[in-house]
């Protein structure tokens, strides 16, 4: 499965990219409900093979989760990849494009329920609409941080 997104924010391409490269902001964006908690991280600027660990709770039930960042292109993209957590597969692309009056940001998320086609049965129906909450509540979150930053919804997968 796909999701992407793409948020249009008034800011300078420098200050955007550096707001996502520090992992220390991920917690400004994820919905409370998620439980977000950070369990080590660098405490510089993302580079490429760095890992974050964080977890999460589903259901209630706390998960631990850890990415790697496989590609990276300073003020430009990166990409972050599950070495473990609740996906079969998961692939994070984080796009940045300098556009008239600011950039333009792309999320696009590659994912994988576990178990396969069972997995799909029973937790496929749920998991695309709590993404689709997860990405909303995170473009409100990035308005909070750049005022005017809004969703493009032209762009929307």
């Amino acid at each position: 499965m796909v999701l992407e997104r793409t948020t249009l924010i008034p800011a300078p391409i420098e200050r955007v990219f550096a707001f996502f490269a520090d992992p220390r902001n991920l917690g400004r964006l994820t919905p409370p409900w998620l439980g977000f908690t950070i369990v080590s991280a660098p405490g510089r600027e993302l580079r490429q093979h760095d890992e974050v660990e964080y977890r999460i709770r589903l259901l209630g039930i706390p998960v631990r989760w850890v990415t790697q960042i496989v590609s990276w292109r300073h003020g430009r993209s990166f990409e972050d990849l599950q070495q473990k957590g609740p996906y079969a597969f998961w692939l994070h692309l984080h796009e940045f494009e300098e556009v008239d009056g600011g950039v333009r940001m792309r999320d696009r998320i590659e994912y994988r329920v576990p178990m396969g086609a069972i997995g799909w049965f029973f937790t496929g129906w749920w998991v695309g609409p709590r993404l689709q909450q997860i990405f909303d509540y995170r473009t409100t979150a990035i308005a909070e941080v750049f005022p005017g930053a809004r969703e493009d919804a032209g762009r929307r997968v």
